[in-house]
C-alpha cells in the first residue's frame, strides 16, 4: 500500500489528480468513503439508478467520462475507506491511517492530496432536530444513489444554487414541492451588483436562468423569508414562515434546509494545515500556494476543500495539484507539462468567473447562522446557543474551552455541524474577528474508528 501519492476523495478533483499522476507512471492510491467514485456532485454516476436518465441534468452526466478515464488510469481505488489521520514523517513523507469496516491500517506516501470536497453549512433553526428535517444535500444524495424522493408535503428552504438544482431535479422526477422558501436577504442584491460584470461573462448565467425558469414553472416560490421554524410533536408536521413581514404556517412532513456549502476542513486542520477566515464566504479556508500545496510541505488540497468553486473548478484544481506533485517528484521534466498546466489554469479561471457575485448574493442571513438561545446548535451533545452565550458572558475564552465545558464539538461529527456556529457566536459576542476566535482544535482520529479496528491496527504493528 505504500505509494508515491495518496489521494483522499474520488470526486472530480481526486479523479483528475489521479489521472494526471498516473499518466506519468507514478503509483497512486485513492481512498474514498463511498462505495463508488464521483464524490457528491457525480455520486453514483457509473452505477446509480438514474445514470441512463436526463433527470439529474447534463452537468451530472458529464462526470461519467471522467469516471471512465479514472477507472482505466491504473490508480488503486480503495472504496469504503475512511482516512482518520495524516502525519508527516521524519523522512519527508507521510503516514496515513485508513479504516474499513473490518480493520484499520497505516500506509506511507511521499505526497498526499486532500480532495474531500465540501459540506453543507450548518442551518440551526427552531425544530431542526425533528424527524422529517434534513439537509438538501442529503436529499440529493438519496435521489442520486437510490432514486428516492420524499413522499408527502415537502418544503425546500434556504439559499444558494443547490436549492434551484434540487428543485428542478424534483420537478423532472414528478415531485411537486409544497413550497420553495427563499431566505436570500433583499440587501444581498445590492451588495452583489459590483460583481455583476464578472457574472455576466461566467458559465453560470445561462445555466442559472434556465434553472430558475424551470423551478418557477414547477413550484410555488416564496421569497424574502426572514424566519423559519420546524413545528411538530415528535415528527415534523409543518413549517412556520415569516416572509415580507407576514407569518404563516405551511403543512409539511419533510423540510429540506440549505444555506450553501463550505470546505471540509477537519482532516486538513488536524494535519497541521494553516487556515484563514474568508469574510466573503463566511468560512475557514486552507492557506494554499497557487498549485494547491499547503503550509505542510508535500500535502496538497484541491477541489471544494480548497475553496468552493463547483465541479469544473474542482477538476482543474485537481489537475494542477497532480502536475505540481509530478514537478516535486521529477523536477527535470517540469517544462514538458507547461502546456497542460496553462490549459488547467485557464479552465480554473473560467470556472471561477462569477463566483464573487454568487458569494455576495447568497451570503446567509445572520439569523440562520447564529440562532436564538433556545435553539440547539450542537446536535451530538444537545448544546444550545443560549448555553454558549451564557458561558461566553462568564468569560469562556474560545471554542476549545467551550468544548471542555459543554462537550460541543466532541460528538461523532467532531464539530462539522457546529464548528462554524461556535466561531461566529464567539466573534459576535466578544467583538473579535472569526480569525482571532479560531476554530475548534481538531486532532486525529478525525472520524470515529472502533476499538476493534484499532486492535487490528495493533496486531498488524506487532506482526511487522
Amino acid at each position: 500500500m505504500n505509494c508515491d501519492l495518496l489521494i483522499i476523495g474520488a470526486g472530480p478533483a481526486g479523479m483528475a489528480a489521479a489521472i494526471t499522476a498516473r499518466q506519468a507512471g507514478i503509483s497512486v492510491v485513492v481512498a474514498d468513503e463511498n462505495p463508488a467514485v464521483g464524490g457528491q456532485v457525480y455520486r453514483s454516476v457509473e452505477t446509480g439508478p438514474l445514470v441512463q436518465s436526463d433527470l439529474l441534468g447534463a452537468d451530472y452526466s458529464s462526470g461519467r467520462e471522467l469516471a471512465e478515464v479514472f477507472a482505466a488510469s491504473g490508480a488503486q481505488h480503495q472504496s469504503g475507506t475512511t482516512v482518520f489521520m495524516i502525519e508527516r514523517t521524519q523522512t519527508h513523507g507521510f503516514t496515513i491511517g485508513l479504516a474499513t469496516s473490518e480493520r484499520a491500517r497505516m500506509v506511507e506516501a511521499r505526497h498526499v492530496l486532500i480532495a474531500t470536497g465540501a459540506l453543507e453549512r450548518p442551518c440551526p433553526i427552531p425544530g431542526w432536530t425533528l424527524p422529517g428535517v434534513m439537509t438538501a444535500g442529503a436529499a440529493q444524495t438519496l435521489l442520486k444513489s437510490s432514486a428516492i424522493a420524499p413522499e408527502g408535503p415537502t418544503i425546500l428552504a434556504g439559499s444558494g444554487p443547490l436549492l434551484s438544482v434540487l428543485a428542478a431535479q424534483y420537478a423532472r422526477a414528478g415531485v411537486k414541492l409544497a413550497a420553495v422558501l427563499d431566505t436570500t436577504p433583499r440587501g444581498n442584491w445590492l451588495k452583489a451588483l459590483p460583481h455583476l460584470p464578472g457574472f455576466l461573462m461566467s458559465p453560470y448565467l445561462l445555466k442559472g436562468l434556465k434553472l430558475l425558469r424551470e423551478v418557477m414553472s414547477a413550484h410555488r416560490i416564496i421569497r424574502h423569508v426572514s424566519a423559519l421554524e420546524a413545528v411538530g410533536e415528535g415528527q415534523l408536521s409543518g413549517v412556520s414562515v415569516v416572509a415580507s413581514g407576514r407569518t404563516f404556517m405551511i403543512p409539511a412532513t419533510t423540510l429540506l434546509l440549505h444555506q450553501g456549502v463550505v470546505p471540509q476542513v477537519n482532516l486538513a486542520m488536524a494535519s497541521g494545515v494553516a487556515h484563514v477566515w474568508s469574510e466573503a464566504r463566511l468560512a475557514f479556508e486552507p492557506a494554499l500556494a497557487p498549485d494547491g500545496e499547503t503550509t505542510v510541505p508535500g500535502l496538497f488540497i484541491a477541489g471544494d476543500s480548497a475553496g468552493i468553486g463547483g465541479a469544473q473548478a474542482a477538476q482543474a484544481r485537481g489537475l494542477l495539484a497532480g502536475l505540481a506533485i509530478l514537478d516535486r517528484i521529477d523536477p527535470a521534466t517540469r517544462a514538458s507539462r507547461q502546456t497542460q498546466r496553462s490549459r488547467a489554469e485557464a479552465s480554473l479561471a473560467r470556472s471561477l468567473r462569477g463566483r464573487a457575485f454568487l458569494d455576495a448574493l447568497y451570503r446567509p442571513a445572520p439569523q440562520f447562522r447564529m440562532p436564538a438561545d433556545d435553539v440547539i446548535i450542537c446536535r451530538c451533545e444537545d448544546v444550545t446557543a443560549g448555553d454558549v452565550r451564557r458561558l461566553i458572558a462568564r468569560g469562556t475564552q474560545g471554542p476549545n474551552q467551550m468544548k471542555a465545558f459543554t462537550r460541543a464539538g466532541m460528538g461523532p461529527c467532531q464539530g462539522r455541524s457546529c464548528g462554524l456556529t461556535l466561531t461566529e457566536l464567539f466573534a459576535k459576542q466578544t467583538g473579535r474577528s472569526p480569525q482571532q476566535v479560531g476554530h475548534l482544535r481538531l486532532r486525529a482520529p478525525v472520524k470515529p474508528i472502533t476499538v476493534g479496528q484499532m486492535a487490528g491496527l495493533a496486531d498488524a504493528e506487532q506482526r511487522d
